[in-house]
């Protein structure tokens, strides 16, 4: 769930000057280390022609936009940029940029007249990476839709749990994953008993539905219900991809979410062994219906929504990402190809960490899982801000 180009740069907070008549020069924040201004909005960066046209989606970046000016005016932005200390990007500046680039975008008429417009009145910040060179790795998420019941059955045995009353008392470090639902993932002996808020037939859907935050459940009566994050333990998260690979089972070029799939159900005892390896533990709640959501507190959008490392990365910031992304070719298979397209920051993720990592929201359903799970890619990240 990621871009590449040559460019100009110029460097913020990556080098300063040593102290000078016995001043102490600040250090860098993570944020100033973790972006670069560059100059190079131009050529290959691409203009997202996507948005124009008969098919094109511009009303669904409009809308997305209008999220994060809803995010930037609450009390949790504010606190949230004083968080960040960037010495250039503030919350004010982000609010800005984003009301005008939707004045441009909503009178443009072409990818040309929006390549001038931003090229005239915007800065770009180029994410370092994760090799200080600009190479950031894209990995995809979605809503997965599954099947499930309120009561547990013979057919649906695999909880999901809200968060305990009691969770701000627990004692740290927290249980771990297997602790908390068993070898076998049904949490016969488990300290949660009692807060299952729904149960799932597939225990891999179940810790899938972890992995991806939210899900919609069908009900055996023909409702939908809507699960979210509620929370989580304090262990760190562990890929189980990178733990097959680790294993010799999946070369790393390989591995899709399909093909990890495929291997779970034909070897279902594996999961005993490799789900517990995970041994963060996310808690949900029943949001009646809302859309997915990301840590925002607003709506995210299919293919419009990234999720970064926010203690570094502009919460509710305009992006451009420059990525292999799966495409559908004349056949309407998925194949990777490289996009460049706008979007905003609106969540994060317990694997998404540092410069070099991004998350694309692909939206809800088997066809954006399909899109999720093949993407796997290096690229490029670049915030815009109207010049000063």
């Amino acid at each position: 769930m990621k871009p590449l180009v040559t460019s100009l740069i110029l460097t913020v907070g990556l080098s300063w000057m040593p102290p000078v008549w016995g001043q102490q020069t600040p250090l860098p924040s993570p944020a100033m280390e973790a972006l670069e201004v560059t100059q190079r909005l131009e050529g290959d960066v691409g203009w997202d022609d996507r948005l124009f046209g008969p098919s094109g989606d511009k009303r669904s970046l409009l809308r997305a936009i209008d999220y994060s000016l809803q995010y930037l005016q609450t009390p949790k932005a504010i606190e949230d940029y004083t968080k960040l200390n960037h010495p250039e990007i503030n919350r004010d500046r982000v609010r800005q940029s984003l009301i005008r680039f939707r004045q441009i975008l909503a009178n443009s008429r072409n990818a040309a007249e929006l390549q001038r417009a931003v090229q005239r009145e915007f800065t770009g910040y180029q994410s370092v990476g994760n090799d200080g060179q600009g190479t950031v790795g894209f990995t995809g998420y979605f809503e997965p839709t599954y099947r499930g019941s309120r009561t547990r059955t013979a057919q649906y045995r695999y909880p999901l749990y809200a968060r305990p009353a009691d969770f701000e008392d627990w004692d740290k470090p927290h249980p771990t994953r297997l602790e908390l639902e068993g070898e076998d993932g049904l949490g016969a002996q488990s300290p949660l008993r009692g807060t299952e808020i729904v149960w799932l037939r597939d225990r891999l859907e179940a810790f899938l539905v972890h992995v991806q935050g939210s899900a919609q459940i069908q009900l055996p009566n023909g409702q939908v219900m809507t699960v979210g994050y509620a929370g989580k333990t304090d262990h760190p998260y562990t890929s189980i991809g990178k733990e097959l690979v680790n294993a010799g089972i999946f070369p790393l070029e390989s591995l899709t979410l399909p093909k990890l799939i495929d291997y779970f159900h034909q070897f279902p005892e594996q999961m005993n062994e490799y789900l517990p390896r995970n041994q963060s533990f996310i808690f949900f709640k029943e949001t009646q219906g809302q859309p997915a959501t990301g840590n925002l507190s607003v709506p995210v959008t299919a293919g419009r929504s990234i999720a970064t490392d926010k203690s570094i990365m502009p919460p509710g910031a305009l992006a451009v990402i420059h990525a292999p992304l799966p495409e559908p070719n004349a056949q309407g298979q998925l194949e990777p190809t490289l996009v460049s397209r706008f979007v905003l920051d609106q969540d994060t993720g317990s694997a998404i960490k540092g410069a070099g990592r991004v998350d694309v929201f692909m939206g809800t359903g088997s066809e954006a899982g399909d899109r999720a799970g093949l993407t796997h890619s290096n690229g490029e990240l670049y915030y815009l801000l109207l010049k000063r």
